[in-house]
């Protein structure tokens, strides 16, 4: 500890007291505004003398989060005081039991929860295959309280938008994990809860630390747009403004542009630069609704007003107002064509509205008086599905976790019972899911439906809108093949439970084989057997390799021959170019792989080097992403001790860092000058005689780079197609893509992914 200068003491006290002022428009009474100035007090004591990475006075941190409970949710006077306490029993001498006496059960309950969380998201794992799960298990301990208060998630996601906001002062590795959890879990949790705000500010951090270069050069070019643009957008206000004070609304209107992450998102999903975004600009029109009509009403009274001047495309209307978003969102959206030619997207939202979209579910608090609106509703069944899956004792910590991502992004559709009432489903659910949906037992004894009274298979997929009816039969029973196109956990949960005793004896049979099999050649059944053999059969655990064995499914006849090829661990992989290792050797046991494990030091920096003497790597690259040198990349720690690298952005490195952070590694890359890495290159321009011709020309004569693919497709004047080629590094690939790129008739060229069938 040291002490505080009057400097800090200084800005102790500037920043409560802009909390203060916040806090006070926001507490019932005195009393609580009393508990506010208490639980700072005593959280100051607490902290005293301690500091953050960042050198400033530990206490900002629960200031800043309990300033982000009550300016940006819009919580009140308990979630304040848990706020500026939310780190006081994991961090100090005081206890749980400590806070409910001096500030009551309720906010110790709060605090019991957030601590716990912290817990679960800072679990360090240094190996061993029970503590690899740790992480990922105090998770979904912590998650079956969600229902309790949802108050604990937003205050959580309070406490890691500040640590985000403060993330530069954090080492790589720990900025990789926060990312990874934040971009995993966090992002799509304040989706799902409707923070909207929240929601953008830390996709954009995500974006600066994960793409710092694309991040300032799509903020570069917003700059540039918006003073190039917005004089068409505001022309295209003054117009609408003039009808709406001509009909008496109250009202604003702003303009808002695209975020630097959902732009850049949008340009990776369609494959378009930034020229080619052409919603970068929306209008929003924010009114406070008229007494004696209903707000929907005056929505579409209003969009009735606007389109009278403006042509609107009527394919393109959202009516989120008669059916609000999962997360609570109304609006009404509907895309104008303004002057110039371009089209314009319109929100059309009343204050309430405007409130929820910003500060989602905590916004209904003040609307509705504490009572539970449709949204909270629609939160609490979603709430019930992840206890669900949370309390079936066949779901591992890792499967959770990725349930629990599916969950959060899954979109609905609503779906109709013969006798009319609604029913919401994840979009891409099936007739069966709709069964099981209704009760466990019609699930198990479906054998068709009728969808808007015509027959139908149980793997027919639902959409909006459908009138289902399940026809059952008493002598049907769960089939295995159902598990092939259920979508939602609840079905899938009941199918397994039902099947597992079929499971049980697949399991022990297959594993029967299997050791009868490998006694035959001589081969005892260990750890690095399985593993070989779990890769070859691509299955994703013992499991359920044994069970295909027991059911028939994979036939052991080859096993000799897949037990002689060179171990997939033991192997460097550029997408479909290997280099084998000489110097190591099949019967390495794995002893050695934990020593190996045990010289890296996680908290170090990891070079990433090659072999001059046998070409090989001290690192495998992930198939999932396949980086190349001078791609930002995150490393892991396999179970086999080798170093696997990721890309930063790359989806599996996400949910990897989310359930076992503590096999981070602070990769770096190192000079590479003999090997080389398989990269794409996608070209697209207008055809012309002797392109392709003069493209490989320099490719390989004046680079001396290899080209091991090319492919050219043309219709009408217009050529697609892409070359597959070796580099060394992203420098290497960014010359080649410059140079291309100004050849005749090329009218764009970027490096792309390998697609599936790579």
């Amino acid at each position: 500890m040291s002490e505080f200068t009057k400097e800090d003491n200084e800005l102790i006290q500037r920043e409560f007291e802009s909390l203060r002022l916040a806090a006070l428009k926001r507490c019932a009474s005195q009393e609580e505004y009393e508990g506010v100035i208490k639980a700072f007090e005593f959280a100051n004591e607490a902290h005293k003398g301690v500091r953050r990475r960042s050198g400033e006075p530990y206490i900002i941190h629960p200031i800043a989060v309990a300033k982000i409970v009550v300016q940006e949710i819009g919580l009140g006077y308990k979630s304040i005081v848990t706020a500026l306490l939310h780190d006081v029993v994991e961090d100090t001498e005081y206890t749980t039991e400590d806070v409910e006496r001096l500030f009551g059960s309720k906010i110790a309950s709060l605090v019991d929860g957030l601590t716990k969380i912290k817990s679960a998201m800072d679990t360090k794992m240094e190996g061993g295959k029970e503590q690899t799960t740790l992480q990922a298990e105090n998770f979904k301990r912590i998650l079956l309280t969600l229902n309790d208060d949802v108050r604990v998630i937003l205050i959580k996601l309070a406490d890691r938008l500040h640590n985000l906001r403060t993330i530069e002062s954090m080492p790589e590795r720990k900025q990789d994990k926060i990312l990874s959890e934040t971009m995993y879990i966090f992002i799509p949790l304040a989706h799902r809860l409707g923070l909207y705000s929240i929601k953008s500010e830390m996709e954009n951090i995500w974006l600066k630390f994960r793409q710092p270069d694309q991040y300032a050069q799509i903020c570069a070019k917003i700059a540039e747009y918006t003073q190039t643009k917005g004089v068409i957008i505001d022309n295209f206000i003054e117009p609408i403004s003039k009808l709406l004070e001509e009909a008496h609304y109250k009202f604003t209107i702003t303009k808002r542009i695209k975020t630097p992450y959902s732009i850049w998102n949008k340009m990776q999903t369609k494959g378009i630069p930034f020229e080619e975004i052409y919603d970068l600009f929306a209008v929003r029109i924010i009114f406070t609704p008229k007494k004696g009509s209903s707000e929907r009403k005056q929505c579409w009274d209003i969009y009735s007003l606007i389109s009278e001047d403006y042509l609107s495309n009527t394919d393109r209307i959202r009516d989120w107002v008669s059916t609000p978003k999962s997360n609570g969102y109304e609006a009404l959206h509907c895309t104008l064509m303004n002057p110039q030619g371009g089209w314009v997207e319109v929100q059309i939202r009343t204050v309430r509205m405007n409130a929820i979209a910003e500060k989602g579910v905590a916004a209904h608090w003040n609307y509705k008086g504490g009572k539970i609106a449709n949204p909270e509703r629609d939160m609490d069944d979603w709430l019930n599905m992840v206890r669900e899956v949370l309390e079936s004792p066949d779901v591992n910590a890792l499967e959770f976790l990725d349930k629990f991502h599916t969950g959060l992004l899954s979109k609905e559709i609503y779906v109709f019972t013969p006798a009319g009432e609604s029913k919401r489903l994840e979009k891409g659910a099936t007739a069966l899911d709709f069964a099981y949906y209704i009760h466990s037992e019609i699930g198990n004894q479906a054998i068709a439906a009728k969808v808007n009274l015509k027959l139908v298979p149980l793997s027919y997929q639902l959409r909006n809108g459908d009138m289902v009816e399940i026809i059952t039969a008493d002598s049907q029973k769960p089939q295995r093949e159902w598990l092939k196109f259920v979508k939602t956990t609840k079905a899938r949960n009941i199918i397994l439970d039902s099947l597992k005793g079929e499971v049980k004896d697949s399991i022990k049979r297959g594993q029967e084989k299997l050791e009868k099999a490998l006694d035959d050649l001589g081969v005892k059944l260990h750890i690095r057997v399985l593993k070989k053999l779990i890769d070859e059969f691509k299955v994703s655990n013992k499991d359920e390799l044994y069970s295909k064995i027991g059911s028939g499914l994979i036939d052991l006849a080859p096993l000799e021959k897949i037990l002689k090829k060179n171990k997939e661990n033991k192997l460097v992989k550029y997408w479909n170019l290997t280099f084998s290792s000489s110097k190591e050797k099949e019967d390495e046991t794995e002893a050695t792989d934990e020593s190996k494990a045990q010289k890296i030091d996680r908290h170090k920096d990891y070079l990433l080097k090659e072999n001059p003497l046998d070409k090989t790597l001290t690192y495998k690259t992930a198939d999932c992403c396949n980086p190349i040198p001078g791609d930002p990349i995150i490393g892991f720690l396999d179970d086999n001790g080798e170093v696997v690298i990721h890309k930063k952005v790359c989806p599996v490195a996400m949910a990897l860092a989310s359930s076992e952070g503590g096999k981070i590694i602070n990769a770096k890359w190192t000079k590479h000058t003999i090997l080389s890495f398989l990269a794409r290159i996608e070209l697209k321009g207008i055809d012309r005689l002797g392109i392709v011709n003069e493209i490989t020309k320099y490719i390989t004569l004046k680079l001396s780079v290899n080209i091991r693919k090319l492919f050219f497709e043309t219709h009408d004047g217009v050529f697609y197609g892409y070359i597959d080629l070796y580099v060394h590094d992203t420098n290497d690939l960014e010359e080649i893509i410059k140079t291309i790129g100004t050849m005749k008739g090329i009218e764009s060229a970027k490096r792309v992914d390998f697609k599936d069938e790579e």
